[in-house]
């Protein structure tokens, strides 16, 4: 299998089986009392039709050689790691940054003027998390 397109529909089936499955133990309810169970299992579900139309759709559209690069792999990794880490033991917004700019040496332009912005709209976003749906965030 050396085709991009089969191994990432196959890629989104798996792991659209994983959490459907792991959905199940819950009680999935109905929609108009839902139980814990439901939305994971609406959004597997989802993620699986996109998997397998991105699988059909591979079929029909010239292949694109798979290639992969473990050094970017093991830079994201490392930048999700360090994302964790500084969570835990500084703040969540370090981890943020850090992340941001750690992961996107792995691509093929470096900007930090959008790594700022990028970073900027991720901490807004977790603020809003945090202030407006009520999250326990370690911000600060």
């Amino acid at each position: 299998m050396n085709d991009r397109n089969l191994a990432r529909g196959l890629f989104l089936v798996l792991i659209s089986l994983a959490f459907g499955l792991q959905s199940l133990r819950y009680p999935i309810g109905d929609f108009s009392r839902a139980g814990p169970g439901l939305f994971p299992a609406l959004v597997s579900g989802l993620l699986g039709l996109i998997g397998v139309a991105t699988v059909i759709r591979s079929r029909f559209v010239e292949r694109v050689r798979l290639d992969l690069n473990f050094k970017n792999i093991a830079i994201i990794m490392a930048s999700l790691c360090g994302f964790a880490v500084l969570s835990m033991y500084l703040n969540m917004i370090v981890g943020i940054v850090f992340m941001v700019f750690c992961s996107t040496t792995a691509g093929t332009s470096y900007s930090w003027v959008r790594n700022v912005k990028i970073s900027a709209g991720l901490v807004l976003m977790a603020l809003a998390f945090q202030k407006l749906l009520g999250l326990n965030l370690p911000l600060y």
